[in-house]
């Protein structure tokens, strides 16, 4: 005879209730990175729609900026810290393979013990994030979540590589999840083809770098590759996302997608054929591109600067290096 166990559940629906946000304390211009790259500050703007992005502090980290924006968001949600427990931190930064950042970040923010464990998805993670919190919480594993997209790329730059170098600042944003009455998160379209996996992503091991057979590794990317990928397949996982909502481009109130570049942000908008009314973030000009940090820094200062977009529907996609990606809309808090 079987013996019936019992098995959590959850609420039916969930929400984000608030963002919090943290970027590096450097504003670091184009005219700083151009030499390096003989390029120009003309160049930049053309060809990635960046003015200046921000990077942190040498003794400033990717714990330290989640914590900051963790920090924030549990704040603005009203949700007391010791309520939170779950806690999900996408990056590629992590000073140290162990711990994580989740469990250091946790403890900072006064959710110990909460569960804690990070997310290696890239530019896709915030997204990935979401969908985790989403269904810890509706199966009744957690109660309350923080989501984290925390990144230091500035650690892993190399100054005269003219592929991505120019591209990446330092930043994090954050989301607090929680039960809702209502469907404040759509269905996750996501997914990987690891068979671009040399598109972008870093050019050398950790143990190569240690047996002293190449460089400390950096950021590479075959620009011209993930760009088609991005604007040719990621428009078709974005509107896969509007349909799993039920709902169509002109019901948005906002479009998010990560902060790549500005060119992809702009055909991108072009393809979903998204009305005056939809409010794009374009965040990357002045913060750069933070990879999982970029999708909840960008919401963040649309709200922001649009608090009027309360309530209303929000496209998010993020796509990066794996190749992976992950989409779904979200109702603003």
């Amino acid at each position: 005879m079987t013996i019936a166990i019992t098995q959590a559940t959850g609420p039916e629906h969930t929400r984000i209730y608030a963002y919090g946000a943290a970027r590096g304390e450097n504003a670091v211009p184009n005219d700083d990175l151009v030499g390096p790259i003989d390029s120009s500050d003309e160049w930049i703007r053309q060809r990635t729609g960046i003015v200046t992005r921000t990077r942190a502090d040498a003794d400033t980290n990717a714990i330290d900026l989640a914590s900051a924006a963790a920090a924030e968001a549990i704040e603005r949600s009203g949700i007391a810290p010791e309520l939170i427990d779950a806690v999900i931190v996408a990056t590629i930064s992590n000073p140290k393979q162990t711990p994580s950042v989740s469990a250091i970040v946790a403890d900072r923010v006064g959710a110990n013990p909460a569960a804690a464990y990070d997310v290696n998805a890239a530019c896709a993670g915030f997204a990935y994030g979401i969908a985790q919190a989403d269904a810890l919480i509706r199966a009744g594993a957690a109660h309350y979540a923080v989501v984290v997209g925390a990144e230091k790329l500035s650690d892993v730059v190399d100054p005269t590589d003219r592929s991505i170098s120019f591209l990446l600042g330092d930043g994090a944003g954050a989301a607090v999840v929680g039960p809702s009455e209502y469907a404040g998160i759509g269905p996750t379209v996501w997914g990987s083809d690891g068979s671009k996996a040399d598109a972008v992503g870093m050019n050398h091991t950790l143990v190569e770098f240690r047996d002293g057979l190449a460089p400390w590794p950096t950021l590479r990317q075959e620009g011209p590759t993930v760009f088609r990928w991005a604007v040719w397949e990621m428009v078709k996982v974005a509107r896969q996302a509007l349909e799993a909502a039920g709902i169509e481009a002109s019901d948005l109130a906002a479009f998010v997608p990560h902060q790549a570049n500005m060119r992809i942000i702009d055909e991108f908008a072009k393809q979903l054929k998204l009305p005056d009314t939809v409010v794009i973030g374009r965040d990357i000009e002045t913060t750069g591109n933070t990879s999982a940090a970029s999708i909840p820094l960008a919401t963040h200062r649309l709200l922001e600067e649009h608090p009027e977009l309360s309530g209303g529907l929000a496209l998010q996609i993020g796509f990066g290096a794996g190749l992976v990606f992950g989409a779904q809309v979200v109702v603003l808090p």
